[in-house]
């Protein structure tokens, strides 16, 4: 427990102190700025979006493993 809390804490101290990030190729780029200010920050955040749902997935697979053998693990032989 309280390594979880301890890594908790550096993520949230981390995303306290985080910049704005560019997610965009140099393709990308170049559409951005012929669509605009407004459309760009929407091509940005939607980049955004596609770049953090595949380890949303992967983080949450991984929680189940992590429990599932932990679990198996407090279980007592018979």
């Amino acid at each position: 427990m309280k390594k979880m809390l301890s890594l908790f804490l550096v993520f949230l101290i981390s995303a306290a102190f985080a910049e704005t990030v560019q997610a965009q190729c140099s393709i990308c780029t170049k559409t951005a700025q012929q669509l605009g200010e407004g459309p760009a920050q929407g091509l940005n955040s939607g980049i955004m979006y596609l770049m953090f749902t595949p380890f949303i997935i992967v983080g949450f697979i991984g929680y189940r493993w992590w429990k599932t053998n932990k679990e198996a693990d407090e279980m007592p032989d018979a």
